[in-house]
């Protein structure tokens, strides 16, 4: 989509600090992070939200998240997906964030 942020960053428009890509998805630092770690997981094909995408059976999202995950913390992480607007949800393509590098103890703020 022509006015989606992350189709932006994913064609290369708009510059991310990238940690991650292959093929069918791209992980960059958020740029307002809540944790020491807080890095964004992205597929590649616009879906708005996590039902979407399921309903259109995307594979090895998780495995990218995995990965992703595994290269920056290895004392644990937290993944939070965030559908609709009433989740907290701003940024209409799905994706997920990754947080770390920290106890995490309850919900340390907006992760939008």
């Amino acid at each position: 989509m022509s006015d989606c942020i992350f189709c932006k960053i994913i064609a290369g428009d708009i510059p991310s600090a990238v940690v991650f890509e292959n093929e069918d998805f791209i992980a960059f630092n958020d740029i307002q992070p809540v944790a020491p770690i807080h890095i964004v997981v992205v597929p590649k094909v616009h879906d708005s939200n996590l039902s979407e995408f399921a309903a259109n059976s995307r594979a090895n999202f998780l495995d990218a998240i995995s990965l992703t995950a595994k290269t920056f913390s290895h004392n644990g992480y937290r993944v939070i997906f965030n559908t609709g607007s009433d989740a907290g949800q701003t940024v209409f393509h799905v994706h997920a964030h990754i947080l770390a590098g920290e106890r995490l103890s309850g919900l340390n703020g907006n992760v939008e």
